[in-house]
This record gives structure tokens, C-alpha cells and sequence, in this order.
């Protein structure tokens, strides 16, 4: 008799996983045979659809029990208060859940025998650097609560090497369509703009930024999954360096809208290089082009829409967790 060749299904539990990139990164590993389980609060709603590999919790990051991590091989932490705005409006819960409840997964992590932990950190904490490649080994100039918090956490992270796999990714801004799409951020933003007023509203536009296509990111993230005997450690995520006036100028002759520059406050600026993981073998496919194109199609075919919950600070208010 023949044993049957059953090949043992990877069992990942992404926090964060019903977000804009968690949606997409998802339903990436579902398509991958992976078995997936998302713990995320659902404060800006569900997009994901059933499926027999996919278990999806409802609570927030400090409600994970052992029960959750039980079988799990792999955690995706992508949960967090994201972005500089959405900071500002409850820096108090931005610490707690960044720092204070990150840590506590990663101690129930290490209590459950969790291989591998996979930290979705941020470009922005390199804040103001003027060098031509800002890579992973250079010093951190956090310039906001946002930036300090992932900092931090990165720290506390790293204070656990020796009790699991560890990867640090420090994604760029991030552009393209999510089934929980996000217009409050650069790229996507900009183009709606285009696509919806005919104006783009430019703040600034000589900050220096870089990019990268959500579909890449959701890519590095299976990268490190799939990929055997990567070295721990941080990466950076960063394909495309564009100042902002110049993505501007590209959706400009994608869509004949016109440009209008204000001032801006946001100072940050910085040239992120990911010679690092090109060098382990990964391979970008995506651009920022590729990224706009796609909005400005599914816009017109109404397949996009804008909504309060596309924009953190806006659901957050609506939401009521603006409360200090």
C-alpha cells in the first residue's frame, strides 16, 4: 500500500487582517493554500469573503487567547494605529496599542511556541534624511508620535531574538486598490483628487517619498514565509523614490486634471533603499503607475468609492475613539 503524500497546510494568524493591506494580503495566502486566522477590531469593516481555509475574530490584539495561537505557525502583526493623523487624535491608545498590547502578543507568542513573527514596521521612522539610500543600519529620526511608537516597538521586538524568527519589514507608502481601500494616503489620495475634482490638491511637493505597490508588499510578505534561511532582521520595503509634486505631474497626464500647491507642515523626507531584500532574490512587479492606472479604472467603473471608512481619522471620529 501506498501512504498517502498529504502536504501539512501553514497556519498564519495576521492581525490587522481585515485592513488595506491585510485584506489584500488575505486573500494572497488563501489563493496560496496557506490557512489563515484574522484577529482584527473591524473598525473599518469587513470586506473578506467566506472560505473554508479562513477564520476571522472579531477583538482586538490584547483579547488573543492561547486558544487563538493554538496550531499557528506564523503571526503577521499588521494591527496598529496607522499614520501620522490618526495618531494625533488619541496618542494615548496609539501607545497601547503599538507598544504596550504589541508586546503582550509577542510574550504569548513566545508562551505558544510561535516560530515566526512578522512586524509590519514604517519607512516613516527614518523621518528627515538627506542620504541618497537610507538603509536599514542607519539611525532613526522618529519625528512624530506615529514614528516614535514603531520605533520603539522595534526595539522591544528585538529585545526577544533567540525566542523565535524575527522579520522587521519597513514598508514605504504604500499605493494601489484594496477591497478596504485607503484615499488618506499619498498616491491614492492624489488621484482621487484627479479622478473625482479634476484638481489635485498638492501640499508641499518637494518631499521626497518612496513608494510601493500593495501588491509588492503583500509579495514580501509571503516572501518571508515561503523563502527558507532568510536572515532575521530588519527590511526595508521600498521600490519607487518620487517626489510628491511628481506623482502629481504623472496622474496630471493620466487625467488632464490641474494641479493646486498649498503649503505643507510635513516636513519628512527620505530615499528608502531595499538593495537588501533584492539581494536575497525578491523581485518588485508593480509601480506607482501601475497603481494609479488601476484607481483611475475602477473609479470610473464605480468599483471604487469614497467612503468615511477609506479614511482612518474620519471612521476613527465617526467611531468615537478620538477620545483623549
Amino acid at each position: 500500500m501506498f501512504k498517502n503524500n498529504i502536504v501539512k497546510m501553514k497556519k498564519i494568524l495576521i492581525t490587522g487582517g481585515c485592513g488595506y493591506v491585510g485584506s489584500e494580503l488575505t486573500k494572497y495566502l488563501l489563493e496560496k493554500n496557506y490557512k489563515i486566522k484574522v484577529v482584527d477590531t473591524m473598525w473599518f469593516g469587513n470586506s473578506l469573503k467566506k472560505n473554508k481555509n479562513l477564520k476571522i475574530i472579531k477583538k482586538n490584539i490584547s483579547e488573543i487567547t492561547d486558544l487563538d495561537l493554538k496550531n499557528i505557525n506564523t503571526v503577521i502583526h499588521l494591527a496598529n494605529i496607522a499614520n501620522d493623523p490618526s495618531v494625533t487624535i488619541n496618542p494615548s491608545l496609539t501607545w497601547d496599542v503599538n507598544v504596550v498590547r504589541s508586546q503582550e502578543l509577542l510574550e504569548k507568542c513566545i508562551k505558544n511556541n510561535i516560530k515566526k513573527f512578522i512586524y509590519a514596521s514604517s519607512g516613516s521612522v527614518y523621518g528627515i534624511n538627506k542620504k541618497k539610500k537610507v538603509t536599514e543600519d542607519l539611525p532613526l529620526v522618529p519625528i512624530s508620535e506615529y514614528n516614535k511608537s514603531k520605533m520603539i516597538f522595534e526595539k522591544i521586538l528585538f529585545s526577544y531574538k533567540g525566542k523565535m524568527k524575527i522579520y522587521c519589514i519597513r514598508p514605504a507608502t504604500v499605493c494601489g486598490v484594496s477591497s478596504r481601500m485607503r484615499w488618506d494616503i499619498s498616491v491614492n489620495l492624489l488621484t482621487l483628487n484627479a479622478v473625482k475634482s479634476k484638481i489635485i490638491k498638492v501640499f508641499g511637493g518637494n518631499q521626497t517619498r518612496p513608494n510601493i505597490h500593495i501588491k509588492d508588499l503583500v509579495r514580501i510578505y509571503d516572501f518571508f514565509l515561503s523563502k527558507k534561511n532568510i536572515p532575521e532582521g530588519i527590511y526595508n520595503a521600498a521600490f519607487e523614490i518620487f517626489k510628491i509634486k511628481d506623482i502629481a505631474k504623472i496622474i496630471q497626464k493620466k487625467t488632464n486634471a490641474k494641479i493646486k500647491y498649498s503649503k505643507s507642515n510635513d516636513p519628512r523626507s527620505y530615499r528608502q533603499s531595499s538593495d537588501k531584500i533584492i539581494k536575497l532574490g525578491f523581485k518588485p512587479l508593480y509601480k506607482v503607475e501601475d497603481a494609479i492606472e488601476d484607481i483611475i479604472y475602477q473609479y470610473n467603473k464605480k468599483t471604487l468609492i469614497d467612503k468615511v471608512n477609506c479614511y482612518n481619522v474620519k471612521q476613527m471620529k465617526k467611531l468615537k475613539l478620538d477620545a483623549k
